[in-house]
């Protein structure tokens, strides 16, 4: 029987939702530890399956997701998607490609390249680890010495960390965004309000709804036209009169914008999610 399987290697309360947002709707529904699954040449999934991979591991969702196309497997965000959203410096690309504004950045492949691209940005700039969630490891560096630092540091942490992502500082007050793209549609957005310069709610940034206007819409549509797939969470900035795109997640989470916004997020998902089946 045709099932919707969500597919996880931590199991958050995101999945839960999801999975009680299908029992709701009588959707068959499956959540699955893929930790210690193996993925080869064997079919992983029935005929008529639909899967949902929210590995949290950019990595590891991409992997899945690759193997699972191999066997025509329906996906919910296909393998480009996880590809593009979790790597920042591939986004970037993406979106410049699409012409979607967004923060200016640079990217070098040295400690001297690196500071170089700081110095020509002028300072404050942020460097990003390319891959990453939850705000971690990101930095401010508010001058040159700063800077020498940051750059020294982040050299010894491996190879994925020699490539320097850097992201011109955006002033955009207290607050910016995370907006849901569900079936290529946005459905709703939360401002997220903190005293610290970086926003996520798994930081303690508090959550609040903010109506979608014209302009944020359109964007957002612009976002998945470029990037596909049947769930995006973006981070928006506002900043001199326009929104910015900052990142773009295949696997955001979306617990503490349910109440604030009002709006049904694993509902709308797993219904976009079962449709697929038709197609």
């Amino acid at each position: 029987m045709p099932a919707l399987r969500i597919l996880f290697t931590r199991l958050r309360a995101e999945e839960k939702l999801l999975k009680e947002a299908a029992d709701r709707r009588g959707i068959p529904c499956e959540l699955r530890n893929v930790s210690d699954t193996l993925f080869g040449s064997e079919r992983f999934c029935s005929e008529g399956d639909v899967v949902l991979a929210r590995c949290v591991s950019h990595n590891q969702n991409e992997g899945v997701t690759r193997m699972l196309e191999m066997q025509g497997v329906t996906l919910v965000n296909p393998s480009r998607v996880a590809e593009v959203c979790g790597n920042k410096l591939t986004t970037s690309v993406v979106l410049a490609e699409a012409g979607i504004p967004q923060p200016k950045f640079s990217v070098a492949f040295s400690q001297e390249g690196a500071l170089a691209a700081a110095e020509a940005m002028g300072y404050p700039v942020v460097c990003k680890p390319v891959s990453g969630s939850w705000g971690r490891l990101l930095a401010k560096i508010n001058d040159r010495e700063c800077a020498e630092a940051v750059f020294e540091h982040k050299s010894m942490l491996g190879a994925i960390h020699n490539t320097f992502y850097i992201q011109e500082f955006v002033d955009k007050g207290s607050f910016d965004v995370r907006a849901f793209v569900v079936g290529g549609e946005p459905i709703c957005a939360i401002a997220r309000a903190s005293e610290h310069w970086i926003t996520n709610t798994a930081r303690g940034a508090s959550a609040s709804n903010l109506p979608l206007d014209g302009e944020m819409t359109s964007l957002l549509r612009s976002v998945h036209a470029a990037i596909g797939g049947g769930f995006l969470a973006a981070d928006l900035f506002r900043s001199q009169g326009r929104w910015l795109v900052n990142e773009v997640n295949d696997g955001g989470e979306f617990r503490n914008s349910i109440e604030p916004t009002g709006v049904d997020i694993p509902g709308a998902v797993v219904e976009t999610a079962w449709s697929l089946r038709e197609k």
